[in-house]
């Protein structure tokens, strides 16, 4: 087994590090990849027409699964069992009509990706309120609406595992580094919600078996982060195909002992939600499909500053007096 460490919040830096290093994990994830574990897998992707969830259908297909791929209009993607049109994740009974297109279909994989990033860059002379709550209806919203649904309609039995394509963007503890002078609004605080989702889900779904994890795809050459193009290559951003290996590889090593913790697929460790790394305790992870027998574990000099701390899912949180009030300090 091998504790999980926190990835570094400075992308060009990190990008600099794993280079410097050769950090293969990083650099090729062909190295490390293992698909073996796809095969005859039901895998429901959401958003699987284009970008990176179509990355994700195309890889998946190759290796032998049963792909099921959600979309707003029709749609004729090669290779899969079924395209489910019609479904926009905003839309409330979208899980209904989800639910009558999979026929009593159970899933072994649900990858939520399905997502939306307003194009221009939001500073408060130029905010779009509308477009803040349209990113976070279909960022944090309807990923919840989806695998509600699909839970409630007894689809997800023990075992299976749901995914949640979200964003670096939605780490607080990460803004002072990569926002040193804000903007962005709507884009982060979907990303921040849609993270919240994800670990309250994780954790009402353990009872059943069924394990969450909140994915980081990393910096992936599509439409979404075209806006970004003037700095892919100094932030080492990949083809979709490359970053679709690199989600599946942590989707493979997802397990409960694992549930609800927040990744980044680029190097495989973990981001922190809020505050400094050191105020959340260290969780392990599988080294291989052979170790599952995974325990959480926090050293003693990674406890957290005196005051009063609220806990989700293992980590540690100041609670909201403490931050709003200095409680404690």
């Amino acid at each position: 087994m091998a504790e999980v460490p926190y990835s570094m919040p400075d992308q060009p830096a990190r990008f600099a590090k794993a280079k410097a290093e050769d950090n293969k994990r990083f650099l090729d994830i062909d190295s490390v990849y293992e698909p073996s574990f796809i095969k005859d897998k039901v895998v429901l992707v959401t958003g699987g027409k284009r970008g990176l969830g179509l990355a994700l259908v195309e890889e998946l297909v190759s290796k032998g699964a049963k792909v099921i791929v959600t979309t707003r209009q029709p749609a004729d993607i090669p290779g899969v069992l079924k395209v489910i049109s019609g479904i926009e994740v905003t839309d409330n009974t979208c899980g209904e009509a989800l639910v009558k297109g999979l026929a009593g279909q159970h899933i072994d994989i649900l990858i939520n990706n399905a997502g939306y990033f307003y194009g221009p860059v939001e500073k408060l002379d130029s905010l779009n309120f509308e477009e803040e709550l349209k990113m976070i209806d279909i960022c944090a919203l309807g990923p919840l609406r989806i695998s509600a649904a699909v839970f409630k309609a007894g689809l997800l039995p023990p075992g299976a595992k749901v995914a949640m394509i979200t964003s670096q963007g939605g780490s607080i503890a990460w803004r002072t580094t990569q926002n040193p002078t804000g903007n962005d609004y709507g884009h982060h605080m979907s990303k921040a919600a849609a993270n919240m989702m994800s670990a309250l889900l994780a954790q009402e779904l353990k009872a059943s078996g069924v394990c969450v994890s909140i994915l980081h795809p990393g910096f992936n050459k599509t439409d979404m982060t075209k806006k970004y193009e003037s700095i892919w290559e100094v932030e080492g951003a990949v083809d979709s195909s490359v970053g679709a290996k690199r989600v599946l590889h942590e989707i493979r090593a997802m397990s409960m002992e694992t549930t609800g913790l927040f990744i980044n697929c680029e190097d495989g460790l973990r981001i922190p939600c809020f505050g400094d790394e050191g105020e959340f305790p260290l969780k392990v992870r599988p080294d291989s499909e052979k170790d599952l027998a995974v325990s959480a574990t926090r050293k003693t000099q990674d406890r957290p500053p005196k005051g009063i701390y609220l806990s989700c899912h293992g980590a540690v949180f100041p609670s909201f007096f403490q931050l709003c009030f200095g409680l404690g300090s």
